[in-house]
């Protein structure tokens, strides 16, 4: 699912799990030693975090997201926000026992709000705005999460739904929060959008500091990530087509957005999840369909 990286250059993962407790983060050191391995080597640094099954949707939630923050690592899994201090670590050692790290409940907190029908949560990524907070956007209520510190949360944002123009799926369809970026005055949110995953229904939005919602850019389908992109405006990933029997393999893809326009950076991504800016050409892609680390260049 979602990918960081530290101040050393290492890569962490967060693996989702099977709905029993055993999610995890894995640390890649992509230039390892020459000790005669052909291949870069994932290692497991944090495991037994909290893997379950939404309770409305019957999907697994784990891992999802990642971030470094003052020196700590936040993940996001299930309904909880764990604080792990890996700064000694290295990869190869001893992973963590998850079940020994703090977390704090957001998806508790999150449905005592009654903010959607039915009542739902599920954090899913994560931001520090410009005012050191962490902004979560919830998949499953469709906002965004003001975390000030430690048990002191409020919620900044909330996203329509929009009518379902088909006769498959519900009358109205939810708009589904997944990545977030500031770009300097306001929030960027992309979205997934809800079954029946309609192409071109999905939305980037501008949200202010104060909570303000408004449309960025719309036409798109199924995005999970968004990054500030350098010199190409923004980037979002998309997941996929949905189809028949499920989302079809191999047709996500990266886009550069304006605004207003939009260029395809690469397509025939095989079920994409989470993107990580490297520079200005360069990013981190997860492949949940091919179960693979990618590293996009384009110039």
């Amino acid at each position: 699912m979602g990918i960081e990286t530290d101040h050393k250059g290492n890569i962490w993962v967060a693996e989702t799990g099977t709905a029993n407790n055993d999610g995890k983060v894995v640390v890649i050191d992509p230039n390892p030693p020459k000790n005669g391995k052909s291949s870069v080597m994932s290692y497991d640094a944090i495991i037994h975090l909290s893997s379950i099954k939404n309770a409305l949707s019957g999907d697994v939630e784990g891992p999802a997201h990642l971030l470094f923050n003052k020196g700590m690592l936040y993940i996001l899994a299930g309904d909880y926000l764990y604080t792990a201090d890996v700064s000694s670590f290295n990869p190869g050692d001893q992973p963590i026992d998850g079940s020994t790290l703090p977390f704090e409940d957001i998806g508790s907190y999150v449905r005592s709000l009654n903010i959607v029908t039915p009542n739902d949560s599920h954090p899913y990524n994560m931001m520090v705005g410009p005012d050191g907070d962490i902004y979560i956007t919830d998949a499953g209520a469709n906002a965004i999460i003001r975390r000030e510190s430690a048990g002191h949360y409020s919620v900044l944002a909330e996203f329509p739904n929009f009518a379902n123009p088909t006769p498959v799926g519900p009358p109205q369809i939810q708009a589904v929060p997944t990545g977030i970026i500031f770009d300097g005055q306001n929030f960027l949110v992309s979205t997934l959008t809800g079954f029946p995953f309609l192409d071109g229904a999905a939305v980037i939005y501008r949200v202010s500091l104060s909570g303000d919602v408004s449309v960025y850019q719309s036409g798109f389908t199924t995005l999970v990530s968004i990054a500030d992109g350098g010199f190409y405006g923004h980037v979002v990933l998309h997941y996929g087509s949905f189809g028949a029997t499920g989302f079809v393999p191999n047709t996500g893809s990266m886009i550069a957005v304006n605004g207003s326009s939009s260029t395809v950076i690469t397509d025939g991504l095989n079920l994409p999840a989470g993107m990580k800016q490297i520079n200005n050409h360069s990013w981190y892609v997860t492949s949940m369909g091919d179960g693979t680390l990618l590293k996009v260049d384009y110039n």
